[in-house]
This record gives structure tokens, C-alpha cells and sequence, in this order.
């Protein structure tokens, strides 16, 4: 099965096309630019190098959230469009489920981190057994200070992975520096798209798939400018 997985849901983006569990091609870019510029490119020239056409892909998989709501929805509509087109299936995996397979921990919590700005961020906790990966908690929105105290009161080592991990990391470290904490290189740190190809095989194997018109994203919270136009109307009311 061919796979063409996308990610567009933090400052990083991250293309690649699989076969079954083998990777074909894989681009990553963290060059400051827009996901407008960037994604489609980068689509493009995976698909170039593998000599792989559209209608050879079987499946569409794509991150659907947390993260960027810009990001997420031009990653979601580039995907869509190329699946109605070659009436393919898709499978929408969590950013922060992604994260937590740049883990190599054999024994531990893995903490993943998205900045979700404001002193917030989006995050999910993963528990590695024998390098084996199970969720732990539901993906949320929640204050660093909140996070980092929760994950005082763990007896277990943690390690941090995701764009608002080094933030999370320096706090904790800052008031409890401890051994126990361990975060990811900067270079492993971002989502990978492989690791998304990877769990939407899973995924697929597992009946869990839709349609592009099904396909739907995971924001967590009401988008700025909605929250914005509720507290007018709000107040338009008082």
C-alpha cells in the first residue's frame, strides 16, 4: 500500500510517501516560510523522485490537529483535494500522537508539546514499554505552569518532544532539576512524516478511514478570530 502522509501543523512541514513500511521519499522544511509555499512544493517533488503519479497513492494521511489552525487547514484542504480527485481514502492522525513516536525511550512517560502561544501549549502524555507506545491522556490545550506540576507528582522519567517542548523542559527544569527529565534534540523534535504514514497503516488495517469529505481536524480551541468576534458580540449584548 502507497501512502502519501503530510504534515502542515506547526512552523515545521513534513511530506513523505511509503510502501507498506518502507519510506520512498520524505522532505521536512523549517525554513521560516509558509505552508502556502512550501506544501505543495514539497508534494510535488516527493511524488517526482519516487516516480510515483497521484492515482498510484492509496491512501491520504494527514496530522488534523493540534496545532496551527492556518496550517492545519491548508494541509487539510491540499490532502482532500488530491484524494476526491483520485477517490482514494484518508486517515487523520493527532499531531501530538506523531511526536511521541520520535521517541526512543524504552521505559517512560513521553510528554508532547505543541506551542499553542500565551503561555500554553497543546499536549498529550504517552507511556514507551518495551519501545512499545500507548496513549495516556487525551490531547489538550493547557497552561506550561499546569503541565510542568502535574508532571511533578509522576514517579516516572519523562521525556519531552514537540515545538513547545524546550519551554516546557527549561520550567520544570528550573524549579526541580532532576535526572528524570530528558528532552529530544532539536533536529528530532518536530513531527516526522513517515511517523504519520505509520500510524495511518495502523489505522487503515484497522477499518479506522473516511473519505475526504469525512476528513475532519482537531483544533482544541475556538480559532483567535472566532473568540474575537464572540467577545464583541458578547459585549454588543450587555
Amino acid at each position: 500500500m502507497k501512502i502519501l502522509a503530510v504534515d502542515s501543523s506547526s512552523i515545521t512541514a513534513s511530506v513523505a510517501i511509503t510502501e507498506d513500511e518502507k519510506v520512498i521519499a520524505e522532505f521536512f522544511m523549517n525554513a521560516g516560510l509558509t505552508h502556502s509555499q512550501t506544501l505543495a512544493p514539497m508534494i510535488d517533488a516527493a511524488l517526482k523522485s519516487s516516480n510515483t503519479q497521484p492515482k498510484d497513492i492509496d491512501l491520504y494521511a494527514i496530522t488534523t490537529g493540534p496545532g496551527s489552525f492556518t496550517g492545519l487547514r491548508i494541509g487539510a484542504a491540499t490532502v482532500k483535494a488530491m484524494a476526491f480527485a483520485n477517490n482514494k481514502p484518508c486517515v487523520g492522525v493527532s499531531s501530538l500522537e506523531v511526536l511521541a513516536y520520535n521517541s526512543s525511550i524504552e521505559s517512560g512517560l513521553i510528554c508532547a508539546c505543541m506551542d499553542a502561544r500565551c503561555d500554553q501549549v497543546y499536549t498529550a502524555l504517552f507511556e514507551s514499554n518495551g519501545g512499545v507506545i500507548g496513549r495516556v491522556t487525551e490531547d489538550s490545550a493547557d497552561l506550561i505552569t499546569h503541565l510542568t506540576e502535574k508532571l511533578k507528582n509522576m514517579d516516572k522519567n519523562v521525556e519531552f518532544v514537540g515545538d513547545g517542548s524546550l519551554s516546557c523542559y527549561n520550567r520544570i527544569m528550573a524549579s526541580e532539576s532532576s535526572d528524570k527529565y530528558s528532552i529530544l534534540p532539536e533536529y528530532n523534535r518536530y513531527v516526522q512524516a513517515h511517523n504519520i504514514a505509520r500510524l495511518a497503516l495502523k489505522r487503515y488495517s484497522a477499518g479506522e478511514f473516511c473519505t475526504a469529505e469525512d476528513l475532519e481536524l482537531n483544533y482544541l480551541r475556538v480559532p483567535q478570530a472566532e473568540r474575537q468576534l464572540n467577545e464583541r458580540l458578547s459585549k454588543s449584548k450587555r
